[in-house]
């Protein structure tokens, strides 16, 4: 049984640094004062889908209650080309969300196994995916994003 507590969902550090090394993220939209992984962040109160990106590298992991709302609003906020977002999302290839907008992202990373949360006793009972949206100049005549794996650690 996947056992945690309400505020457990927050992304293991080991999985964001490596992400961040090479992504260098500017934002946390979806955080809290005690999970937030950049320097500039939102909280649940300051409501980051009202927000703009602009200029931003963006991290998510977002509440998986409202993914697709995240996801929509991601997809949004990159097709101008000024702000990059990677969501770290449930890889659930049978929703409307994912066939709208995360088949139009940059690239899916589907994680290897499954990944445990930061606080919590067992790993998740869901895959996850890493999804990039952003540097969208000359990806419309694009078939699809590019798929690979990735490791946990």
């Amino acid at each position: 049984m996947f056992s945690r507590k309400s505020d457990e969902w927050d992304t293991p550090y080991e999985f964001y640094d490596k992400l961040n090394t090479r992504y260098h993220f500017t934002l946390d939209p979806c955080a809290t004062e005690e999970s937030h992984k950049c320097h500039k962040y939102f909280t649940k109160e300051d409501d980051g889908l009202s927000k703009s990106w602009e200029g931003e590298r963006v991290f998510i992991n977002p509440p998986y209650s409202k993914v697709g709302d995240w996801v929509k609003k991601a997809y949004i906020e990159t097709r101008s080309g000024n702000s990059w977002v990677a969501m770290l999302i449930p890889a659930r290839t049978d929703t409307r969300w994912w066939h709208d907008y995360v088949m139009n992202a940059t690239s899916i990373h589907f994680v290897k196994g499954r990944l445990k949360f930061s606080g919590a006793e067992n790993s998740a009972p869901f895959p996850s995916a890493v999804v990039i949206f952003g540097d969208f100049k000359g990806r419309w005549g694009s078939p699809g994003p590019g798929v690979f794996t990735m490791g946990r650690k």
